[in-house]
């Protein structure tokens, strides 16, 4: 079998091929009655403001992907899953047990952060997520773009554009900019119904070998307005995913000896918890003595030595030493459970998910028309953590005598819409638009409890939420001038204004209560515990709510100027310069430039280069998130969690004020193609370099810190905190290269594609620590080894994907396979197995390449069928060694981002138009 793999893996590699304007010719007719485009696969817009021209005769590098004709045979068909299938420079894999990241999937490009690529939808600025990245996921401490909020549906194409950019549309475009470009199709009712699943035996958790389900409806129609070239499309898209499995099987101890004893009196009617809440000030613990000398009694497989000493037992201190003993083999025999019965939930999240999006354009006269797009959606997902076992003091056995399984629900919902008026005057092109948009994530904490209300606790908590808003003006001018081969000359502004909010969890979520049902005051006698006299844990469980001290509702606006002038010199000399100057309210200002060119060395031989500075400025989340809890420290209640920026703890630790991450960038590559062959090749090396990069501390713990910086801690009863902060420089270095090939021969269509991303990113010079926690000692706190590897290693330095698409009559196959790099377990374990754990001791996890596999056939103009596979061979990553598992929960790593752990996925799809 592997010999087999490897033959097709090397001999029916295709990619892509659906992306060209000949296919929207050939394959898959449809109706014609739309708004016309330009050529799909040779001209782009991204990266100039002089308009359209051919992506090999662009001074940078951009890709372009068209999705509309994609979407009929793609097994993906969310936005960033179909660019991580395609686009070798772009990285997004489904998280699992990570919270709200669970249902958003980070995105990066060229190997840089999530929030380091800007994303456009129709030319202008798209608002980023609400959710902060703070779990151990590649991406951690940054914010990026929800770009599943977007129906894949509603797309007519991408552009990638993969240079730094930032220097002519603003913060975040340091890695790139994604352009999401709407349809403006006419005339017509599309639709695709899509089933599928994962049909995959080599998976640990689950029966019948097929999880994962997912439903899909997506429909589209479009209609001219006037007669002067206007139009309206609107689409809308439901999803119903359910979860995958993907956990070994439990194998830590889940059961103890009073819990046996426990279900025995439960049986009867007698519930042990009711007889006390603090196990060290019961006034009827002769009872609860008795009780379990009775009970005890009833467990048949407790040996009779074992039954003589409990029944030996007269305080409630000696039967605590004795009913510790693990027991769980036996309890779960006797209960008629397994281990698989307390496995977590992992692997995707199950996901309902509801879009509308629309895009529309009304003439006012000749040279003006007004615009308008925008959309909303509604996500819910349903993601596990981790399973509170019944001899775990976070679960009160008097309600859950088995355990359970807290669930965290999420309510992502996303608003935007965009408006502008834009046209031609003396020669000038002059677009003025507002665009706005909203990002909410709701938390709503399922099956679980608040341990610390024992009886009195709800299985279900409102947790509070975020919410980002933002709102952005434009103004922009252009014109060409019939100078040599023409010049052309563009300016404007744009004023952006945004919001950030973290709303408070209902009390119950966050508070600790103490055993009268009271707020705890602080005082450890008052406590409510479990029988061994462990203090039980207040705040829903999985998931506490945000408090009243973490409720936020924090603004900012900017205000930025640029010019950007491309001189055509001669017909094999353009350069392209621009200039950008932004000011923050809460930072201060910026100026960025960048100089690109294209040299034409012969007709078909294009030489580009660019160099570029940019910046990122700190979101407004990262200077305010902010998530604490109290916990009884030494005798006292003490905070600990993330602080915010500007939280009193930071002033008085002189913590900087967040300022912008800057960078310097430089590219050159080359572009050629042969027409006679239907060849062309582009390669290019880029060079990126980071300064003061934002990062998500690890937890500054009171015991390690200086002396006076333990004197703040004391002041504000802190005993750990971690913080946003520019600590650290990087510089990447990478390599990308596309090969395009088309040909035609005896009524077939066969178009091929290869593309390559090689790229490195390290941190280089010495951590930026700073203020009160200024020391050598915490600089691996600052930026600490887990954290390196989130940012150097966790995603592929190589990724590659080889593909044809064969398109005859009425017919199509496609064929892709993709190479996933190796990449690097955040855990430092004892790889080796020599007993020694060295501080960057990590597990490898090996490369694969994963192969697609589908075809559609069109049985009338209006009526198609896709069939296909994604992960044909059913390949899943490196198992993680024991260290890393879990108690073999996590059986492949969840803190990388290759290409996901659900295996094989079948489908079937319904393409139909009128």
């Amino acid at each position: 079998m592997k010999n087999k793999k490897t033959i097709l893996s090397a001999s029916v590699l295709f990619f892509l091929g659906v992306f060209t304007y000949g296919q929207e010719k050939d394959s898959i007719k449809a109706n014609k009655d739309s708004i016309k485009t330009n050529n799909v696969e040779e001209v782009v817009v991204l990266g100039s403001r002089a308009g359209a021209r051919s992506k090999t005769e662009s001074p940078v590098p951009v890709d372009v992907f068209n999705v509309k004709e994609s979407s009929i045979i793609l097994p993906q068909t969310n936005i960033g899953q179909i660019l991580n299938a395609v686009a070798p420079s772009f990285t997004s894999t489904i998280q699992t047990n990570s919270d709200g990241t669970d249902h958003l999937d980070p995105a990066q490009l060229r190997g840089l952060g999530p929030d380091q690529v800007l994303v456009l939808v129709n030319g202008k600025r798209r608002h980023t997520s609400a959710l902060v990245n703070v779990n151990g996921t590649p991406g951690r401490g940054t914010v990026g773009t929800d770009l599943n909020a977007i129906p894949s549906f509603a797309l007519n194409r991408i552009e990638v554009l993969r240079d730094g950019a930032a220097a002519q549309y603003g913060s975040d475009a340091i890695a790139g900019v994604i352009n999401l470009d709407l349809k403006r199709d006419t005339g017509k009712l599309a639709g695709q119904i899509s089933y599928g699943g994962n049909l995959t035996p080599t998976a640990n958790d689950h029966t019948g070998d097929f999880d994962g389900q997912n439903i899909q409806l997506d429909l589209n129609y479009g209609n001219k307005i006037g007669t002067q070239g206007g139009f309206f499309n609107i689409t809308w898209s439901s999803q119903f995913r359910d979860s995958t499995s993907r956990a070994g099987a439990e194998s830590g101890a889940i059961y103890n000896a009073y819990n046996a004893i426990e279900q025995r009196a439960l049986n009867n009617g007698v519930n042990l918890s009711s007889l006390f809440n603090n196990i060290n000030t019961t006034p009827n613990s002769q009872q609860l003595i008795n009780y379990i000398h009775q009970y005890a009694q009833g467990v048949d497989y407790f040996t009779s030595d074992f039954q003589n000493q409990i029944q030996a037992a007269n305080t409630i201190a000696a039967l605590q030493g004795l009913l510790n003993t693990n027991v769980t083999d036996q309890e779960l025999a006797y209960r008629g459970q397994t281990r698989k019965d307390f496995n977590m939930q992992v692997g995707q999240s199950k996901l309902n998910n509801h879009q509308l999006f629309i895009n529309m354009e009304v003439p006012l006269s000749e040279n003006w028309k007004v615009y308008s797009f925008g959309g909303y959606s509604l996500r819910h997902g349903t993601s596990g953590g981790f399973y509170r076992k019944p001899n775990q003091s976070r679960t009160f056995t008097g309600l859950y005598s088995s355990g359970y399984l807290p669930q965290i629900g999420t309510d992502i919902q996303d608003i935007s819409l965009a408006a502008g008026i834009k046209g031609k005057w003396d020669g000038w092109n002059i677009d003025f638009s507002n665009t706005f948009g909203q990002n909410s994530f709701t938390y709503n904490i399922e099956n679980t409890g608040n341990t610390s209300m024992r009886f009195a606790s709800p299985n279900e908590f409102n947790a509070g939420g975020l919410r980002f808003s933002q709102n952005t003006i434009n103004l922009d001018f252009s014109k060409k001038y019939d100078v040599w081969e023409g010049i052309n000359v563009a300016f404007g502004g744009e004023h952006r204004y945004e919001n950030f909010k973290i709303n408070q969890g209902e009390e119950a979520s966050y508070q600790t209560y103490d055993q009268f049902g009271n707020i705890w005051n602080g005082d450890p006698s008052q406590r409510a515990t479990d029988f061994f006299g462990q203090p039980l844990p207040g705040g829903s469980q999985v998931f506490n709510g945000f408090r009243p001290e973490n409720a936020v509702n924090k603004n900012r606006q900017s205000l930025a100027a640029y010019a950007d002038v491309e001189f055509n010199f001669t017909n094999w000399l353009l350069v392209d310069a621009a200039a950008r100057y932004e000011n923050y309210s809460d930072f201060g200002s910026t100026f960025n430039y960048k100089l690109a060119s294209r040299i034409k060395v012969a007709p078909n031989f294009n030489v580009r280069f660019a160099g570029s500075t940019g910046f990122r400025a700190p979101s407004i989340h990262q200077i305010y998130y902010n998530v604490t809890s109290t916990l009884f420290t030494n005798n006292q209640l003490l905070e600990v969690g993330t602080f915010s920026n500007d939280s009193q703890l930071a002033q008085q630790l002189n913590m900087p004020k967040l300022k912008q991450e800057t960078s310097k960038s430089a590219s050159v590559g080359f572009t050629y193609r042969i027409p006679s062959a239907g060849l062309s090749f582009t390669a290019d090396g880029y060079f990126t370099r980071i300064d003061n990069r934002i990062i998500l501390t690890d937890q500054f713990l009171r015991k390690d810190v200086p002396s006076d910086a333990q004197k703040e801690y004391d002041k504000l009863n802190v005993n750990g905190a971690q913080f946003f902060t520019n600590a650290i420089d990087t510089e990447t270095k990478g390599i990308d290269v596309v090969i395009s090939h088309n040909m035609r021969f005896s009524g077939f269509k066969l178009d091929n594609n290869f593309a390559i991303n090689l790229n490195k990113t390290k941190q280089v010079g010495t951590v930026h620590s700073s203020g009160l926690l200024q020391s050598p000692a915490l600089e691996k706190i600052y930026f600490s080894e887990k954290s390196r590897v989130y940012l150097e290693e966790a995603v592929p330095r190589v990724k590659a994907s080889l593909s044809h698409t064969l398109s005859w009559k009425n017919a199509n196959f496609y064929l892709r396979n993709t190479y996933f790099g190796k990449v690097t377990g955040a855990d430092i374990i004892d790889v080796n197995g020599d007993g020694i754990i060295d501080f960057n001791e990590h597990q490898q996890i090996g490369d694969k390449i994963i192969t697609d596999i589908s075809a559609a056939y069109q049985f009338t103009k209006n009526v198609g069928l896709t069939l296909g596979v994604n992960n044909l061979f059913d390949i899943y990553p490196t198992k993680n060694l024991p260290a890393s598992t879990n108690n073999d929960q996590f059986i492949y790593s969840r803190s990388t981002s290759q290409f996901g752990q659900n295996g094989r996925y079948v489908f079937a799809r319904l393409n139909f138009n009128f």
